[in-house]
Formats: structure tokens, C-alpha cells, sequence
């Protein structure tokens, strides 16, 4: 009852602070700060901090120096070919698959009698120290390079799974803000992404891709400052020897969850959403930076290019959070998978040079399509993770959340290596695009078949309760022994003793 009373009390503030600010000129600026703020109060502003720092710095703004830094670095310095870096970079996915176990590791296992502060002290070491390797060592052989990649990517993993079940807690103790709080995080990725895809380009060509990996060292070092900083009680005489039993419960409770037809329908439909859309996209990058088949783009330029998705994620956030996000699943979904075929024809007119022939220059069809098929994306990404957040079950969130994150991240994974055996087959090499054109059509023709199974997705409302009944009773009865043993323990006490 305190808990609601508080969230309509800070509800009320901040529709009081808008209607002032509305009479001013700079009232619609003034919004996004009272939102913002009023999450803050509502889950303690070291959570706003958190996502700040892991999903618009980490992952945003360095994930976009990454891309285009890892991008060249595979056709320029490692000089593979596009089917290889397609491959390449699945196996850096690795990491994001495995999920639930850095869930586990957190959730079951505290060093020093700490949860949290260990792990994103780990996670930004293996961030610091592998970005030093790839930027340091003159000639590294392809083997570490991938490897020093997917550490990299493993720390921003480790780091990632916190803030997911921070979110999904926060999403089970105020079900009303859980659109809130994904538009919190998808917001932060795509500034960050704005600023870093904005800035790329320009640093790979002045410094090259081995100096942007120098520069990555930054971001890891945020996310080492955040586990120096946290502000997290110490357990004190913890019984080790019951790690064993934890594991094996938090694993039974995973499986008896994922045995409901509720939960695993949807689930289904997340793989196979991402698994079918398959990624083709090395084989559009080295023939957008061709200098006989396509545009010749310089590395400036892509980095324009790419920046101009984060702003049409931005968008849809925007979209989504204003218009959409009160409507059923299933029919945001349906509509974000439909289009997300159709923006890919776009794709298909660049390759055919069918936008010349209709006085479009390559650059401004590019920019279109890269922030149509962002926007999109967005759309389609946006109510899978609400949709997430809802279906986990309380004393395991944290781990759960990430289990379902994983799955998508084994579509993803999936769609990778299918796409780069798809490019192998059609024989697309760094300097043969002939077939690239018929590769752009079968992805297309795939991304639209999840429709046929979109009857798994709930047709429920976001305010509905997806959870079986079963699980919904067991969680009333272990709710109040649960509260000391979730996901970011520190930040929600803050939020109980506010």
C-alpha cells in the first residue's frame, strides 16, 4: 500500500510539474525531466544511474564504437572475408547467450560478502584488459582477436544481467512503470548509440580500428567505477556450502516455469522471430565501402550513416511510449514483424541501384533505410522485453530475465551464422556482390514467416498477468522471504526506506 501510494504521489507531482512547465515555451523540454526524475524517486536514482552507465555508455555508446571499430578492423587489418566476419562476429554473441549463468554466478554466489560489486568489478577488467590487447599488439593472430572480442563482449554481458534484473524486479513491484522503465533503457542505448555511431567514423579514420578499441577502454573502466561505488550492504557468514542447493532450486523453479505452456509459447516465438530474420549485414557493409560494385562509402560516412539509426530507435521508443504501449502484444507485434519484411525492400533497391534510376542519392537511400529498419526493429524489440519482465517469477527474476534475454540472443546467434552460411552459398565475397541482391530477398521472404506462429504471443494487454496461477499463489507465499535474496538488493532497500 506504501509502495502505491508513493508511485501515485510522484505521478501526481510530475503531472503537476508538466502542466506549469506547459505554460512556458520550453515546457515540452521540461518533460523528459520530470519523467525521468519521477523514476528516479521511484526506484532510487542509483538505478537511473545504472542504466545510464550500462545500457547509454556500455552498451550505447561504446557498442557503436565497437561496430565500426570491429567492422574494419575484420576487413582492413584481420582481411577476411564478409561470410567469415559474419561468423566471427556470432561467436561474439557467445557470451549473451549464456546469460543465466552470470545470473546464477550473482544471484547464488557473493565474494566477500558482496552480490554485485565483484562482478561489475569483473566485468569491467575483462573490458579494460582485452581492449588494451586488440589496440597494443601489433600483428594479433585472428584466433586471439576473437577471442579477446568476446571477452570484451562477456564483461559487458556480466555487467548487462544486473541492470536486466534490476529492471525486471522493479517491473514486478511496479507493474505500471515496466513500460516506463524499458522506455528508460531503450532511450539511453540510443543516445549513446547516436553519440558513438556519430563520432565513429571519424575516429576510425583518424586513429584507425586498433585506436578505437584504446578508446573502448573507457567504457569498461564506467562500468569498473560502478562495482567500486555501488552502494551494497556486505553479507556477513555466508554458507557456502548451500550453493550446491541453491543452484540445483533456482534450477528447478527455471525448468518448472519454462514447463508452462504461457511462458514457453512466447518464448518459442522470441527465438524464431530473431533466428528467421536472418543478418546479412557484412556482406551490405563491404559493398558499401566497394569502390566498383557499391557507393564507395568512406569511413566517416558509415559512421553518419549508422548514427542515423539510433535516432529512429529513438523514435520508436517515443512511439511506443506515448501510443503503443498500452495495446495488446500480439497486435504490436504482428504489425513491427509485417513491417519489418516490407522496410527490408529497401535493402534490395540500394543493391539493384534501383534508387539512382528515381534520382535518390545512394547516401540519403541509405540514411532512409537505416533509420526505417532501425525504427522498426525498435518497435519489435520494445514489447518482447516488457512482455519478458512480466513473465518472470518472483526469488528468481534476475535469472529468469536473463534466460529469456539468452534465448533471444541464440536467435540472434542463429540468424548470424545462417546469414553468413547464406552469403557463403551464394558465393559473396569482398569483392563479388552479384548474388547479394538474391540474399537481401530470402532474408526478406524469412522475416516475414513468424507470422504464421504469432497465436504463441499472449493477446493480453500489458497490465494483464501472464503468469500461470500456479506460480502467481507460490509467489504470494514466498514474496517476504524472497526480499533479501533479488537482483540489486542495495538499490531497492533504498527504495523501502525512502
Amino acid at each position: 500500500m506504501v509502495e502505491e501510494e508513493n508511485l501515485e504521489t510522484a505521478k501526481e507531482a510530475v503531472v503537476e510539474n508538466e502542466n506549469e512547465s506547459k505554460k512556458g515555451c520550453c515546457g515540452f523540454l521540461w518533460t523528459p525531466i520530470y519523467w525521468v526524475r519521477m523514476l528516479a524517486t521511484e526506484m532510487h536514482w542509483s538505478f537511473v544511474f545504472g542504466v545510464v552507465i550500462v545500457y547509454g555508455i556500455s552498451q550505447g555508446l561504446g557498442g557503436a564504437l565497437a561496430r565500426v571499430g570491429t567492422e574494419y578492423y575484420m576487413k582492413d587489418v584481420q582481411k577476411v572475408q564478409p561470410s567469415e566476419a559474419q561468423v566471427y562476429t556470432g561467436i561474439t554473441y557467445i557470451p549473451w547467450i549464456v546469460k543465466p549463468l552470470w545470473g546464477l554466478l550473482t544471484d547464488v554466489i557473493p565474494i566477500y560478502g558482496y552480490r554485485r560489486r565483484p562482478y561489475f568489478i569483473l566485468a569491467g577488467c575483462l573490458g579494460v584488459s582485452s581492449m588494451l590487447l586488440l589496440s597494443l599488439h601489433e600483428k594479433l593472430h585472428l584466433v586471439f582477436a576473437v577471442s579477446a572480442l568476446t571477452a570484451s563482449s562477456a564483461g559487458i554481458a556480466i555487467a548487462d544481467v544486473t541492470i536486466d534484473a534490476c529492471v525486471a524486479q522493479n517491473s514486478i513491484i511496479h507493474p505500471s512503470l515496466a513500460s516506463d522503465m524499458q522506455s528508460l533503457c531503450s532511450l539511453s542505448s540510443a543516445i549513446g548509440a547516436l553519440v558513438g555511431f556519430s563520432i565513429s567514423g571519424i575516429f576510425v579514420h583518424l586513429i584507425g580500428p586498433k585506436g578505437v578499441f584504446g578508446l573502448m577502454t573507457i567504457p569498461a573502466g564506467l562500468v569498473l567505477l560502478v562495482g567500486l561505488l555501488l552502494n551494497e550492504p556486505q553479507m556477513l557468514n555466508f554458507n557456502y556450502k548451500q550453493v550446491n542447493q541453491k543452484f540445483l532450486d533456482v534450477g528447478k523453479s527455471m525448468w518448472t516455469t519454462l514447463k508452462f505452456p504461457l511462458v514457453w509459447r512466447p518464448c518459442l516465438y522470441m527465438y524464431l522471430s530473431f533466428a528467421l530474420s536472418l543478418n546479412i549485414h557484412e556482406g551490405l557493409f563491404y559493398w558499401y565501402t566497394d569502390s566498383k560494385a557499391g557507393p564507395a562509402f568512406s569511413q566517416e560516412t558509415v559512421g553518419y550513416i549508422l548514427s542515423v539509426g539510433p535516432v529512429g530507435s529513438i523514435l520508436a521508443a517515443i512511439l511506443y511510449q506515448n501510443s503503443l504501449k498500452d495495446y495488446p502484444f500480439r497486435d504490436v507485434l504482428f504489425w513491427a514483424q509485417l513491417l519489418s519484411g516490407l522496410s527490408g525492400m529497401l535493402d534490395l533497391l540500394l543493391v539493384l541501384r534501383l534508387n539512382l534510376k528515381f534520382g535518390i542519392p545512394d547516401f540519403v537511400a541509405i540514411v532512409i533505410d537505416e533509420s526505417v529498419s532501425r525504427m522498426v526493429g525498435q518497435l519489435k524489440w520494445m514489447p518482447l522485453l516488457v512482455l519478458s519482465s512480466r513473465l518472470c517469477p518472483t526469488g528468481i527474476e534476475g535469472t529468469f530475465f536473463a534466460l529469456l534475454m539468452s534465448i533471444d540472443n541464440a536467435g540472434l546467434l542463429s540468424s548470424s551464422w545462417a546469414g553468413g552460411l547464406l552469403l557463403h552459398m551464394l558465393k559473396v565475397t569482398r569483392t563479388k556482390f552479384h548474388n547479394l541482391w538474391l540474399a537481401i530477398l530470402i532474408r526478406n521472404i524469412l522475416r516475414v514467416t513468424p507470422l504464421c506462429v504469432i497465436f504463441l504471443v499472449p493477446p493480453g494487454d500489458p497490465d494483464s498477468s501472464f503468469l500461470p496461477a500456479e506460480l502467481e499463489r507460490k509467489e504470494e507465499g514466498i514474496e517476504a522471504s524472497e526480499t533479501e535474496n533479488i537482483e540489486l538488493v542495495a538499490l531497492v532497500n533504498s527504495v523501502d526506506g525512502r
